[in-house]
């Protein structure tokens, strides 16, 4: 089956380049439009959607409170068919990004990202992963982490106090933007041995997936108190 895709932006020629890339693909189908996050969410509801391409700046309602409307809304379920959002984003837009992960989106893309890259990540968001470039979470949560709340030199908030010494250490890992492969060099472990630590970090913390686990870490001060 397809994967149906709806296309949130403002900018007409822009909604029109995605979806001629977009409709190219044999196992993507683009099923709808809006050219703001008011026209999504009525959209959404006469029509399902498994992934939504969400830009931010937008008239009527933003993408980041649409997002958050449709990830947190009571019958939201991606697990049972609800639909994920992947945020569109530019470089001088990235404070909007990050109140979109927080809002619940399941990653983020630029707008001048290689059709390539972006088809596969709208692939892994429909599969139940999150997209999160690594030098592009660096950068993002890195110019952003002083807006976040403070926190101690050494965090011991209740969810970290879940976690074991090498589980922390993933974790600091993941939240500087490494990928599994970057971090499995780096404490020099096999790949899907870093994969099971961070199944194991989801499901300790109740978070959905990588994405929210960058937000916890900037949030708790972990980044900030492993000198990242």
């Amino acid at each position: 089956m397809a994967i149906r895709v709806m296309l949130v932006d403002d900018q007409v020629l822009l909604r029109t380049g995605f979806r001629m890339v977009l409709q190219a693909q044999p196992d993507m189908e683009v099923v709808a439009e809006a050219g703001d996050g008011a026209e999504a969410l009525d959209v959404l509801r006469a029509t399902d959607v498994d992934v939504v391409l969400m830009d931010v700046r937008m008239p009527k309602l933003d993408g980041v409170e649409a997002t958050r409307r449709i990830c947190g809304g009571p019958d939201h379920d991606p697990d049972a068919g609800g639909p994920r959002v992947l945020i569109l984003t530019t470089f001088d837009l990235d404070e909007y990004a990050f109140a979109a992960l927080k809002a619940g989106a399941s990653g983020f893309m630029l707008k001048d990202v290689p059709p390539s890259e972006l088809l596969a990540a709208i692939r892994a968001v429909h599969s139940g992963d999150a997209v999160v470039a690594p030098s592009t979470t660096r950068r993002l949560l890195d110019r952003f982490a002083p807006m976040l709340p403070p926190s101690g030199d050494q965090p011991t908030t209740a969810e970290l106090s879940r976690l074991t010494e090498r589980e922390r250490e993933v974790l600091l890992l993941v939240a500087q933007g490494l990928s599994n492969g970057e971090i499995a060099q780096r404490l020099v472990l096999s790949e899907a041995t870093v994969k099971t630590h961070v199944g194991r970090i989801l499901t300790k913390l109740d978070l959905r997936d990588r994405v929210q686990a960058v937000v916890l870490a900037y949030e708790t001060g972990l980044v900030r108190a492993g000198g990242a």
